[in-house]
């Protein structure tokens, strides 16, 4: 199938499938829009969410909005993350695992829509700058202004030219004027350094709206010196097309709905936050870089974008979780070989600092070698498990059956620093300063081999087929419908003697007596 060009062609398909709500009621951007798709979060299971298009927005002082606010579109549920990736919830692992293997570079264009309507110079505030956008409060009472919480923020490596898309918040500061967080482990802030060294000013864009495949892109962490419209063209299977920026060297997507150009400024600062996060607390205030605005650029009558954060379950967490999960399977499987079959990044705990990863070990030290990888990839992980091919990662009652009965602390735990925090409000009081962040040491995470090392009796449940025969009885009694939960059924675990399964075979045919007049000439004598 060909991929979606834009936006747009997106909306599309996700209305075709019954992803998408429009909603024509007159929406308060700044005390309604949030809220009400918080509730599918929050009172609505996975496969019931949908994106949000808002037609009719206003704000708290009653200004009309001539431009359409668009919410979840890219990851509501893992349902709407397929749409947006082009195949089935159950491809996408392997589509992520062929777009990083076969990325396809981007191709520059004369032109796009994106440069349909510009606003630069004596013409920047024309249509009144930043305020031209119906940008939602994402949570009301604590959130200091509305942000940006799907900007793709596009710059260059000032050494290498190389480009880097990541999405951090943007605090609304005046017309011309946003913020920025990006804490100092990220790409951009890299290049921020480097550019501060130079003493020049970082050049950037933001990018809102645009095919799906980019938004994928910029919030999965890939190495430094990766070109996430790179592995947007490998997700497409074909090249991204960008345009030249009008007031910056940086190139944005052609048909992007919203370009904003300008500069980070690298001698100064500002208070950035407060802002509800993906931890599910309110983010503290810091003193982050902040962006210039130099130019405008957008379709005429362009879709306002933005994703939902905050408490977990969000679309934050799905976006990134689903993104970095296939990043880490790549990065264990195929550029370190190890026999990893599955990785999983809790939604309730934001998708960032909890991994669990199922092996099916070949030898004993394999599931070292795993949870050692997993940090050396991600240095914001905080706990990370290594389980046996048959526990489910993401269900939390096989992890937990698991650690309480395949691992030992003594033997089976370790922890490590040189690890970052990032927004995790646990690693130093919200009241610290910058000079208490624990350096050069970091902070800590647990690795837990939750394997196991050594044959174990069978798992405690009846054997395969006398469950298939209760299952087709309890359909056939019309009892509520089943969701099995794995392990659903009793199967060797390697320590099972001949004659254990020989006394098992008379239980079954009724002569179990016999089993017992063996064991009673096999007393012995106190």
């Amino acid at each position: 199938m060909a991929y979606y060009k834009d936006l747009r062609e997106h909306l599309k398909a996700l209305e075709a499938n019954n992803k998408l709500v429009r909603v024509k009621k007159e929406i308060n951007k700044d005390t309604e829009l949030m809220p009400l798709v918080r509730w599918q979060f929050r009172g609505l299971p996975e496969e019931e969410r949908k994106a949000f298009l808002f037609e009719n927005v206003v704000d708290v002082k009653g200004r009309k909005y001539n431009m359409p606010v668009l919410v979840a579109s890219c990851a509501a549920s893992k349902q709407v993350y397929a749409i947006g990736m082009g195949c089935e919830p159950d491809g996408i692992v392997d589509k992520w695992a062929e777009a990083q293997l076969h990325s396809v570079k981007p191709k520059i264009v004369s032109g796009g829509p994106v440069h349909e309507e510009v606003h630069l110079g004596d013409n920047l505030l024309k249509h009144g700058g930043l305020d031209e956008f119906p940008v939602p409060i994402s949570t009301p009472g604590f959130d200091n202004a509305p942000y940006f919480s799907s900007p793709c923020w596009v710059t260059k490596d000032p050494e290498t030219g190389i480009r880097n898309i990541g999405v951090f918040r943007a605090m609304i500061k005046s017309q011309t004027r946003t913020g920025i967080e990006a804490s100092h482990y990220q790409h951009i802030f890299a290049h921020w350094q480097k550019c501060k060294e130079r003493g020049i000013p970082l050049q950037a864009a933001i990018v809102l709206g645009s095919s799906p495949a980019i938004a994928y892109a910029a919030v999965t962490k890939f190495a430094y010196g990766v070109d996430e419209y790179d592995m947007a063209g490998g997700i497409a299977n074909e090249p991204m097309e960008l345009v030249k920026c009008k007031t910056v060297d940086i190139e944005v997507p052609a048909t992007a709905e919203i370009v904003i150009e300008g500069e980070l400024p690298t001698d100064s600062m500002e208070r950035e936050a407060p802002f509800g996060e993906y931890t599910g607390y309110i983010g503290a205030e810091r003193m982050e870089p902040y962006f210039n605005v130099t130019c405008i650029t957008h379709r005429r009558n362009p879709i306002y974008h933005a994703f939902i954060s905050q408490f977990p379950p969000s679309e934050s967490s799905k976006i990134r979780g689903i993104g970095n999960e296939a990043s880490l399977f790549k990065f264990l499987r195929y550029d370190c070989g190890l026999p990893v079959l599955e990785v999983a990044r809790p939604e309730s705990c934001g998708t960032s600092p909890y991994s669990v990863i199922r092996i099916k070990k070949s030898y004993p030290t394999q599931g070292w070698q795993v949870l050692n990888g997993a940090i050396t990839r991600f240095t914001n992980l905080k706990i990370v498990i290594a389980v046996d091919e048959d526990i489910d990662p993401r269900d939390a009652d096989a992890v937990n059956w698991a650690l309480a009965f395949r691992m030992q602390p003594e033997r089976d735990v370790r922890i490590v620093q040189g690890m970052v925090s990032g927004l995790d409000p646990s690693a130093v009081p919200p009241t610290a300063p910058p000079d208490d962040y624990p350096l050069p040491s970091g902070t800590s995470a647990i690795l837990i081999d939750a394997t196991r090392k050594w044959d174990f009796p069978p798992v405690a449940l009846p054997q395969k087929q006398f469950m298939q025969k209760a299952r087709q009885i309890w359909e056939e009694l019309g009892l509520p419908k089943l969701s099995p939960k794995e392990p659903w059924y009793g199967y060797s675990l390697g320590y099972w003697t001949k004659e254990n399964e020989e006394e098992a075979e008379l239980a079954l045919d009724g002569v179990h007596y016999g089993t017992g007049e063996k064991l009673a000439n096999q007393r012995i004598k106190l």
